[in-house]
């Protein structure tokens, strides 16, 4: 024969209702004593938590709960909350209850009983059964319509998974923002999907900054406002959406534009300005090409994150602006901090979401659902709904997932070439001519990129040496000139220069001289630093 599991039930004495010393309470709805008047519900031990005023009212219920159920075994708690109404002070006293008592579900089954008690402490005793630190159900009693001395009760489990339709809810409703975060395109992917499934997740449960690395065009703005809108729809923020191109900040205007400065910081400063951190208090801060920001810009940003606090220019008064970070960025930051140019310190707060979104030539199963949604967006932009002929999307699907498509833009070329599909198509109908004649205008396109980026690469040997010069050298110290040359132009001195070019082999050494090594590899090509700057 199976042992028969005890009931325990645990609650607040009632400090109001329990009361009662005349022969009329018997009549009397009382939440703690009714408990242990109903015959469908044996309850071996009732523990009540008391303060130090109520010790003798726990002794006299317990005196009571011998007439109408002597089998049950009454026990006070003292418990110390000097304002039941202050939460955090509820919580932890009864967190530390509950991690104080010995629980044994093996032999025990446990009822928490929620009717006594303030509003507060209810709250906190679902929030210790909803993270299973009380391995309870809740029971409430309550009168009935008879006023019986007994009134009635009813249990209450928390345990959502044996909730079919409630599961059901919870899931179409994660459905809903992961859509709202592909902007309802249905994308069939299986790791861009799997993508955006932990990005909800992070982005309904965490605050913390996110990082998205991915090149140019590939969607790292856009997945940003998504998640925005998805944060403020769901009231987690109430600020805006402050987008910044890190790129565009250079030189002194960077940290005025970011941290904003006070009238008279420097010169042409005829008003203080806020800039754009205080701008996203209370919403998101998108910093798009994070790997453009300068160090000084890093390091004041790092304690904007970490103090939510900063200094505007030429301000002596810090300035308060608690947002969440999004930073974008189509290099990758750990190279860039192993070559000095961005700070490990703020490289290891940005990394705790980090997510690499990927190109559009590695997700051909989303091409066509983006194309509609492109189509989609012209209609709405401009009054005009058009679509594909069949023949015609056929062969413009075909080259947009073979090889020849280079998609070097990623998203971005595909949506201006949808746009030129759809502006230079007559009447409702997009036809084979209009894409076969778009088809070689993208490959006209990329083949220029491609010149160009070639001549950009021989540009920097151009500034330096003439064509018979570079013909001399040979093609391995060609390709080593140009990576030191642009490291050298957008260094701030020659050490570091140096630091950023040698910053692997300099741990491994006793002695550093980075700027001897910079000055003497130049001198191999009749450079000096001078020439450079």
């Amino acid at each position: 024969m199976a042992n028969v599991k005890k009931t325990i039930v645990i609650g607040f004495v009632g400090s109001t209702l329990d009361q009662g010393k005349r022969p009329d309470r018997w009549q009397r709805w009382r939440p703690t004593m009714s408990l242990l008047m109903h015959e469908d519900l044996i309850i071996d031990e009732l523990i009540l938590l008391h303060d130090r005023q109520h010790q003798n009212l726990v002794k006299f219920i317990a005196e009571d709960a011998q007439v109408v159920s002597p089998q049950t075994t009454i026990s006070g708690h003292k418990i110390s909350i000097r304002d039941p109404w202050d939460f955090a002070e509820v919580y932890g006293a009864l967190y530390d209850f509950v991690k104080s008592y010995s629980f044994n579900t093996e032999k025990n089954n446990y009822l928490l009983h929620i009717t006594t008690g303030t509003h507060v402490a209810q709250i906190c005793w679902y929030l210790l059964v909803d993270a299973n630190y009380l391995p309870a159900k809740l029971i409430q009693s309550s009168p009935n319509q008879l006023k019986t001395a007994q009134g009635e009760y009813r249990i209450i489990d928390l345990d959502l998974s044996r909730y079919d339709v409630l599961k059901q809810r919870f899931a179409d409703e994660q459905q809903q923002n992961w859509q709202q975060l592909k902007a309802n395109i249905s994308t069939y992917n299986p790791a861009f999907n799997q993508l955006i499934t932990e990005v909800e997740l992070v982005a309904t449960r965490s605050s913390a900054p996110i990082l998205i690395m991915g090149a140019t065009g590939v969607g790292k703005s856009h997945l940003a406002k998504q998640i925005f809108q998805l944060k403020k729809d769901k009231f987690h923020l109430s600020g805006r959406f402050i987008d910044v191109n890190c790129a565009t900040l250079r030189g002194d205007s960077a940290m005025s534009s970011l941290f904003g400065h006070i009238k008279g910081a420097f010169t042409g400063a005829a008003a203080s300005r806020s800039g754009l951190l205080k701008s996203a208090d209370q919403g998101i801060l998108f910093l798009d090409e994070i790997g453009e920001l300068g160090l000084d810009e890093q390091a004041m940003l790092l304690k904007a994150l970490e103090d939510k606090t900063f200094f505007p220019v030429g301000s002596d008064k810090e300035i308060q602006a608690d947002f969440q970070l999004i930073a974008g960025t189509n290099r990758d930051l750990r190279q860039e901090v192993q070559a000095g140019r961005f700070r490990e310190d703020l490289w290891a707060r940005l990394n705790t979401w980090t997510f690499f979104l990927p190109h559009l030539k590695d997700r051909i199963e989303d091409i066509a659902p983006n194309i509609e949604f492109e189509l989609q967006r012209f209609a709405a932009n401009h009054q005009r709904q058009l679509r594909f002929q069949r023949d015609a999307l056929e062969v413009y699907l075909k080259f947009a997932k073979s090889k020849d498509a280079l998609w070097q833009g990623n998203f971005r070329d595909l949506t201006a070439s949808v746009t030129r599909l759809a502006t230079l198509s007559q009447g409702e109908l997009i036809r084979t001519e209009t894409v076969e004649k778009e088809i070689e205008r993208l490959k006209q396109l990329w083949s220029i990129q491609g010149e160009s980026h070639s001549r950009q690469e021989n540009d920097i040997l151009d500034k330096y040496f003439d064509q018979s010069q570079i013909a001399d050298m040979d093609e391995f110290d060609q390709i080593q000139l140009r990576g030191v040359l642009k490291v050298c132009e957008h260094a701030k001195s020659m050490a570091d220069a140096g630091r950023q070019l040698f910053a692997a082999s300099r741990q491994q050494r006793n002695t550093t001289n980075d700027s001897d090594r910079v000055k003497k590899y130049l001198a191999k090509f009749g450079l000096t630093w001078v020439d450079l700057n």
